[in-house]
């Protein structure tokens, strides 16, 4: 069950040496090429690394986070700005449908949404395949400005082109010894309220 799944799923950042077959890396980008993506706009690349010159690259672009290094593969998920003009988004006059009219923020802040219906997809098929994970957020892009000459050489690297955005690094690994779920969160009428915020369900 999906829902178990979700219970389960913890970061992880320690990793051991088995490989992943690339039949289930497959898996789990494909389950990111069909997540919901709004009138179809499917704002993202993939990119899958393996090699481990790319590997130490991403660590240094990612302030030196070890589980970038030592992970087995890692998806490199690009956001893609020019998605929304090539699926014609932008002929509508009407803010709401057409995020181009919001200026350049709003076209991020848009685009930045739509990738993380992939993300979680993958994730979550990782998990179903005892594959283990960990999302990779704090790092070198034009959001964060730090690591720019870092930031540069990866996008060479990777073929990106300006409209493209470096969002989120997924690390990907088997567990060196299994841990029991520790989730901790929020209780359930704390951040789910029935017609307003602070009404119980």
């Amino acid at each position: 069950m999906v829902l178990d799944l979700i219970k389960n799923r913890q970061s992880v950042r320690k990793y051991s040496e088995k490989h992943i077959p690339d039949e289930d890396l497959k898996k789990i980008l494909e389950a990111g090429r069909l997540a919901p993506s709004w009138m179809n706009v499917q704002a993202w690349k993939f990119v899958l690394v393996k090699s481990q010159e790319n590997k130490d690259l991403l660590c240094e672009l990612s302030l030196g986070q070890n589980q970038v290094k030592t992970a087995d593969a890692l998806i490199v998920v690009i956001a893609d700005l020019d998605a929304w003009e090539k699926a014609g988004i932008t002929n509508f006059q009407n803010p709401a449908l057409n995020p181009a009219l919001q200026g350049e923020n709003g076209l991020l802040i848009r685009t930045m949404e739509q990738v993380i219906y992939p993300i979680s997809y993958m994730m979550l098929t990782a998990e179903s395949l005892k594959i283990r994970s960990c999302i990779i957020g704090a790092m070198g892009n034009e959001i964060t400005g730090i690591n720019q000459e870092i930031y540069a050489k990866v996008k060479k690297e990777l073929n990106m082109n300006d409209k493209q955005i470096l969002s989120t690094i997924i690390s990907l690994g088997y567990e060196i010894e299994p841990s029991k779920p520790n989730k901790t969160r929020k209780d359930f009428d704390e951040v789910v309220g029935l017609e307003r915020i602070g009404n119980k369900f």
